[in-house]
């Protein structure tokens, strides 16, 4: 228990240094409606901080691992490729989900090299994002390298519609003028693009 500034008690768990007293929803129970290798769709009752209850549904999905390359001229290895669902064209970092028991920087590596053909030399971490934690509980875990060795045309070719090196310094006009639509790669471009071209050292 700990005083709020109104004089009133809060157990510490409800309350928030910054921000005072929390807005928190809790999950009651959550049960599985469908699920396949890929993921499930899950119904959560949920209790609002006012008492109501509401059903929520939720997907739950594999962490996925996502990597690209960015060469001594500054550029970044990108794929040109079509999302059915939203009907739009992009650029993106090679991505694919974690196998089971697979480790992520493992997967990161591996997805590159059959998405692009490039095989990263040793992988750093970038960030890790939820890319809409109001639905799905998804994780991307993004890598990437200043070096790595080209063995040939991609296995999964079907992925994109080309590959190429483009030039960090186009990132943010190429994501201003929607170019990169996918959220997470927007986040991770720009910060390579700050991290390679805001300052001299890189972490």
């Amino acid at each position: 228990m700990r005083l709020l500034p109104d004089g009133s008690g809060c157990d510490i768990a409800t309350y928030s240094e910054k921000g005072g007293r929390t807005v928190q929803w809790t999950k009651q129970n959550e049960q599985t409606v469908y699920e396949n290798r890929w993921f499930s769709v899950n119904l959560a009752d949920v209790e609002l901080p006012d008492g109501r209850h509401l059903d929520h549904f939720l997907l739950r999905l594999r962490p996925v691992a996502v990597a690209t390359v960015v060469n001594d001229a500054g550029e970044v290895l990108l794929l040109w490729r079509h999302r059915f669902i939203t009907g739009s064209w992009g650029w993106e970092l090679a991505a694919g989900v974690v196998e089971d028991g697979e480790d992520i920087v493992v997967a990161a590596a591996r997805e590159l090299e059959e998405e692009t053909g490039w095989r990263p030399g040793p992988l750093r971490h970038l960030m890790s994002v939820e890319p809409s934690n109001g639905l799905t509980d998804a994780r991307h875990h993004i890598y990437w390298a200043d070096e790595g060795e080209y063995t040939g045309h991609p296995v999964d070719d079907f992925e994109s519609d080309r590959r190429e090196w483009v030039s960090l310094k186009l990132v943010p006009d190429m994501v201003a003028r929607g170019e990169v639509p996918a959220a997470n790669m927007a986040a991770a471009l720009l910060l390579l693009h700050h991290l390679r071209l805001g300052q001299d050292t890189l972490p």
